[in-house]
């Protein structure tokens, strides 16, 4: 069984899951705060707790479904560095959102966009604040894309570096290329409020 993620729990705990998960080709990831006991009985009751087998499952290009969720979920438009991870990655596809990103980015999967191309995740209050600060006069009336293009006439993406964090993301030609052959995963994603 190849281990990609550490559980900060007591060997007893550590062998139950790896018993639970013994014919999976890796151990799914489990949050250090997970109440594994609570879990355990759970598991007792249901099967339901358990990530699936096929999610755990490398695709050719040597990603997890949980992987490719979450590409689809940055492929929406909607998702940025800030974003809440949902549970579901852990719990029903065995991967930590936030390495996996990482590991996205690395890989160039993903990549992270400049405060420029950020600048729809910022609100309008924000950005006339950034206006204001360099005494720009007749931006209020101004809708957000007007607001959008004052900012660029008057700071470069260094400056605004230091005023918002929020950075919106976006798929690379593999990472394209990836969902494209992975329509699969998807297609099983479930679709029940939550998701």
């Amino acid at each position: 069984m190849k281990i990609n993620y550490p559980i900060n729990d007591t060997e007893e705990e550590i062998k139950e899951v790896e018993k639970i998960y013994k014919d999976y080709p890796e151990l799914p990831y489990i949050s250090p705060e997970r109440n594994l006991k609570k879990w355990f009985r759970d598991l007792n009751l249901t099967s339901e707790t358990r990530v699936p087998l096929r999610n755990m499952q490398r695709t050719e290009e040597g990603l997890l479904p949980g992987d490719i969720i979450l590409i689809w979920r940055i492929s929406l438009g909607t998702f940025t560095n800030e974003s809440v991870m949902p549970k579901y990655f852990e719990y029903d596809y065995g991967i930590n959102a936030h390495q996996s990103l990482k590991s996205l980015i690395e890989h160039g999967y993903v990549v992270q966009e400049s405060p420029y191309e950020s600048m729809d995740h910022v609100t309008a209050t924000l950005l006339k604040s950034l206006l204001k600060m360099k005494n720009i006069k007749g931006y209020s009336k101004l809708n957000k894309t007007g607001l959008v293009e004052e900012i660029k006439k008057h700071y470069s993406n260094k400056e605004l570096d230091e005023y918002f964090n929020v950075r919106g993301l976006r798929l690379t030609d593999s990472g394209k290329k990836a969902l494209e052959n992975n329509q699969f995963v998807i297609d099983k994603h479930p679709t029940k409020p939550g998701y």
